[in-house]
Parts: structure tokens; C-alpha cells; sequence
């Protein structure tokens, strides 16, 4: 954490909530899932120099793509740990979740595809706070997940960010009401007014119903195969769509998904073995479609949205 100067280096600064709550979880999720096996590795991390630059998140960031590692998805948690927001409000039952629309690792010319296509609220980062969403909507008792629709806080940042720019899914998962009072402060009392990030302010079964999503989370995506790629749809001047996509390895089938695009929940499922299908009486212009592969005990990866295919003819 940090107290008000950024540089600061002597002062007390606990934080407890900014960002102990975030290796709190991170310790508690790897001691529930190294008891068990999955076929992909999860990578426990916690990073430094966050507030100086998102160093120590770039540095994984960078380590991930230059040794060719398939990320599938990336979960920042910061701030996660406490539930009375600046001047008293309280919320007890939500935890929002931050993803980008349109890919901070596209290029102009891909951004406009994506837009021509549709695909603004259907990218990895999306998809994977989509997925959360309905994970978290089957754990008793817990989260309702906000989907927030933009990368982060607003004008604001987070060690995502690194991964988002190099083109893998990520999110960032921060409490529903923050207490600015508690963060980035030195710690005093003005005028009955507590600062500082220090224990008091934590509620801890709220962090444990966090940490809950986020093990689901990871159990999830590192039981499935990898999010099928090159997915495309077909059917201009048709009644019917046609879809493909790539093979992709260890699955052991897939599960096509689509919509009206007027809504933003995947409505449809057909699941298939194969790498296509037709949908009979859905017309392309009025539906978005998605892909994802499935596990032999039919654990399912993150949803690819089809666009046009764009893979070079032979």
C-alpha cells in the first residue's frame, strides 16, 4: 500500500484493504486448489510496484508472452475487503467486476472490425466477466457480480492493465463501495474522521465470499481446454448460420451459443463434437454467436464470439 505521497518510504502505511485483502485471497485461493490436480497451471501472484508504475504486473505480463504461455485468463483482485463505502454507505452483497470492451491489444483496423461485427461487449476480457458472473449466480449465499462495463474505475487503473494490452482475458474484481478516507492516506484523525487503511475497516466473511467467486473461478477455467479460436459465422442473404472454428486440443466437444443482438445473455446452446454447425432459422444478421470448448467432464472454457472469417483460403 501507500500513505498520501506516493514515494513516501518511512511512513506507517498497513494496507489492509489496498492490498492485503488482494494476497489474502490470492493465499487462500492456492491453498484450496493445490489440493487438487487440473490439467492447466494456475499461477499464484502477487505483485510489487503497482502504485509506482504496475511494475511487478508487467513483468509477469511480459514473462507470460515471451515464453509462449496460453493465458486463458487473468483475475486482479484490489481492494476486495470491505463493504462501508465513503461517508457510511454500506453494501454487504455485491462485488464489482471491471473488463474492457473493445481490446486495448487491437489496432484501429481490428477495433473497427470488432465494431462492424458487434463484438464491443463479447471480447475475452468480456466473455470472462460474463463467465464469473454465472459462476458466482450459483454459489449459495454469496456475490451478485456488477458486470462494469469499462477496464477500471473510472480514470483510474490496476495490474490488469499489462495483460489486457498484450491481448489476454482479464479483470479486475473491487468492492462495491470504496472509502476513499481509507486509502492512500496518512494514518491520523481530523475532526472524528478516520484515514488510513488499517484493520478496522476489513469485513472479513465479505472477503470470503470474494474469494469464493474467484476459486470457483479458477477451478472452472483450469478444468476446461483452452477458448476456441478462429471462430466465424456465415449467412448473408439466409435464413441460417453457419459456424466453424479451429480444433482445439484436449477438447473433448463444444458448445455453440447465440442470441438476439438486442440482448447481451447467451440465450441458445447446441452442443456438438465436431468444428461446425449450422443453425437453422437464425438469421446472421440478427443473432451474435459465441464458441466454447468443453471438457470430458464438461467443464467449459470462456466464449469466442464469431465474426467473419478471416482465415486465409488454401
Amino acid at each position: 500500500s501507500r500513505v498520501t505521497d506516493v514515494m513516501n518510504v518511512t511512513s506507517d502505511a498497513p494496507g489492509a484493504n489496498d492490498n492485503a485483502s488482494g494476497v489474502a485471497l490470492v493465499l487462500e485461493a492456492a491453498r484450496l486448489l493445490s489440493q487438487r490436480q487440473f490439467d492447466a497451471t494456475i499461477v499464484y501472484a502477487v505483485f510489487s510496484g503497482e502504485e509506482q508504475g504496475l511494475w511487478g504486473a508487467e513483468l509477469l505480463a511480459d514473462t507470460a508472452k515471451a515464453r509462449g504461455w496460453q493465458v486463458s485468463a487473468m483475475l486482479n483482485n484490489d481492494i476486495v475487503g470491505n463493504t462501508v463505502g465513503q461517508g457510511g454507505v454500506r453494501v454487504a452483497d455485491k462485488v464489482r467486476v471491471f473488463s474492457e470492451g473493445i481490446r486495448a491489444s487491437e489496432d484501429l483496423v481490428a477495433q473497427q472490425g470488432r465494431r462492424a461485427e458487434g463484438g464491443e461487449d463479447d471480447g475475452p476480457s468480456r466473455a470472462l466477466a460474463k463467465a464469473i458472473d454465472g459462476i458466482a449466480r450459483d454459489i449459495p449465499g454469496g456475490l451478485d457480480v456488477m458486470i462494469d462495463r469499462r477496464p477500471d474505475r473510472f480514470g483510474r487503473g490496476g495490474d490488469h492493465e499489462p495483460f489486457l494490452k498484450l491481448g489476454y482475458p482479464a479483470v479486475r474484481f473491487s468492492v462495491a463501495a470504496e472509502n476513499w478516507d481509507r486509502q492512500h492516506q496518512d494514518l491520523r484523525t481530523e475532526k472524528g474522521v478516520v484515514y488510513g487503511d488499517t484493520i478496522e475497516g476489513m469485513d472479513f466473511p465479505y472477503l470470503a465470499k470474494v474469494t469464493a467467486i474467484n476459486v470457483a473461478t479458477l477451478s472452472r477455467i483450469a478444468s476446461a481446454p483452452a477458448a476456441p479460436e478462429d471462430v466465424s459465422i456465415a449467412g448473408a442473404l439466409s435464413r441460417d448460420t453457419t459456424v466453424k472454428w479451429t480444433a482445439v486440443p484436449g477438447a473433448a466437444g463444444y458448445r455453440v451459443r447465440w442470441r438476439r443482438n438486442d440482448v447481451q445473455r447467451w440465450a441458445e446452446t447446441r452442443d456438438v463434437t465436431g468444428t461446425g454447425t449450422v443453425l437453422t432459422q437464425v438469421p446472421v444478421d440478427d443473432n451474435f454467436v459465441g464458441v466454447s470448448a468443453l471438457s470430458a467432464t464438461g467443464a467449459e472454457s470462456l466464449v469466442s464470439f464469431a465474426g467473419r472469417d478471416r482465415r486465409p483460403t488454401r
